[in-house]
Formats: C-alpha cells, sequence, structure tokens
C-alpha cells in the first residue's frame, strides 16, 4: 500500500511538473514594458546625480551680513572715544565703502557749515562787521541782527545773491572725489587740483590727526549752531545780553 501512495505522489509531481512546462516561459509584452520603465528609472537616476553633482561645484554667491559690512566701519576716522562707532540710526548697516564715503562728505561739508555760522555768530556779536551798507535804501551791515533774525533784514537781492554765490560754489569749486572730481585723497579734499597750504608736508599720522580734529570740531559746531537757533526761537538766548 506504501508503495502505490509513493508512485500515486511521484506521479502527481511529474504532471505538475509537465503541466508548468506546457505553459510559455514569459510574455513578450510584459518583459518590453518591464525594460522601458527599468530605463526611464534608470535615466531619471543618471539625471538627478548630474544635477546634484553640478550644483555641488556652481559657485555659491557671497552673502555679507549687515553685521560684519558695519564691522567693516568700526575702525574708520571719527570712529573715536567716547562713543566708539555710533550709528543710532542704521544709515550703514546694508552700505558699501561707496555709501559711506558719502554719508562722511555730507558730514564733513555740515561741519564745515557750521563752523562758519557758530564763527559768524560769535564775531557780530564781538561787533565786528563789514563796513558801508548793505543796500541803497543806507541800510548798514552793523544794522543786521546775529542770527535767524537777519533774514527779516536783508534784502530780498541780498538773499538772492547769497543762494547764487554758495550755489556756485556747490557746483564747481567744492568738489572732491566723493563726487567725481580728481584728485582727491578722501571725501571732503576740496583742494582740487590747487589749493595745498601745506598738507602735502605733513606725514600720515598728523594728516589723520587733523582730519579727526576738523570732524569733532564740525560734529561740536553742528550742536552748537542747532542750540544757538532753537535758543533763540525759544526767546532765551545763549548770548551775554542777549542775540
Amino acid at each position: 500500500i506504501e508503495s502505490e501512495s509513493i508512485q500515486d505522489s511521484r506521479s502527481c509531481v511529474l504532471e505538475a511538473r509537465l503541466s508548468r512546462s506546457r505553459e510559455p516561459a514569459c510574455d513578450p509584452g510584459k518583459e518590453s514594458t518591464s525594460k522601458l520603465t527599468n530605463t526611464i528609472k534608470m535615466q531619471k537616476i543618471v539625471l538627478a546625480l548630474a544635477l546634484a553633482t553640478a550644483a555641488a561645484f556652481a559657485p555659491v554667491p557671497s552673502v555679507t551680513s549687515p553685521k560684519t559690512v558695519v564691522q567693516a566701519f568700526e575702525t574708520e576716522l571719527g570712529a573715536q572715544p567716547p562713543l566708539g562707532f555710533f550709528d543710532p540710526l542704521g544709515m550703514l548697516a546694508d552700505a558699501d565703502q561707496e555709501r559711506f564715503d558719502r554719508l562722511r562728505y555730507v558730514e564733513v561739508k555740515h561741519g564745515r557749515i557750521c563752523m562758519l555760522a557758530v564763527l559768524g555768530q560769535i564775531t557780530t556779536k564781538a561787533g565786528v562787521f563789514l563796513p558801508g551798507t548793505i543796500d541803497y535804501a543806507g541800510t548798514k551791515f552793523s544794522d543786521i541782527p546775529t542770527g535767524i533774525a537777519a533774514y527779516d533784514k536783508i534784502p530780498a537781492a541780498g538773499i538772492a545773491q547769497i543762494v547764487a554765490f554758495v550755489g556756485f560754489l556747490e557746483l564747481f569749486v567744492m568738489k572732491d572725489s566723493a563726487n567725481g572730481a580728481a584728485p582727491g585723497e578722501f571725501p571732503g579734499d576740496f583742494r582740487n587740483g590747487a589749493l595745498d597750504f601745506g598738507w602735502d608736508s605733513f606725514s600720515e599720522e598728523e594728516k589723520l590727526s587733523k582730519r579727526a580734529i576738523e570732524l569733532n570740531n564740525g560734529r561740536a559746531a553742528q550742536m552748537g549752531i542747532l542750540a544757538l537757533m532753537v535758543h533763540e526761537e525759544l526767546g532765551v538766548s545763549l548770548w551775554p545780553g542777549g542775540i
């Protein structure tokens, strides 16, 4: 009985093998579709690797943080005790060297104007005036008061002459490397290749020292003339005997 069942089992296995052998080994349509799919996948992988490699060697744009830019100006002339680098409005947060030179040029020019303004008030308060009259009506220079009140006494033609003279200086004379003129060693160098006053005879240390002194005096003069103007309008003169 056991031998018969073994034979039956062998017969079943043989029949199963024969039935599988009669089936086609593979479907040609399915095989070609599978190969096409695998080819597309490989192309995508190769393309992704190529793009990744190109990106790895692409130049990275240099991004300068505002902190780094500001630090570049912390050693510039004018960043000195007791305040050091002082930029409360953040005007140099994203500035480059050209922007800094332009702001320095404006600061120096305003400082020089304010030094002349303070000196003008000191001179007139000391009783020093130009001789003669300022108009055909017989108004003397000594009749012109000090400060803002002078505008009410100067004739309109006199105001026009002052504005025209300042405009001429601004457009044709007071120019430096910051606005297109040459030569210019630094912002505020108004020599224009003509005036020197012995500047070239100074050492580099002396030049820096004199520029720092002018910068500080100009800053003080800006605050000084502003205080004089504000107190004059408030009716509280800072000059002995009133303005």
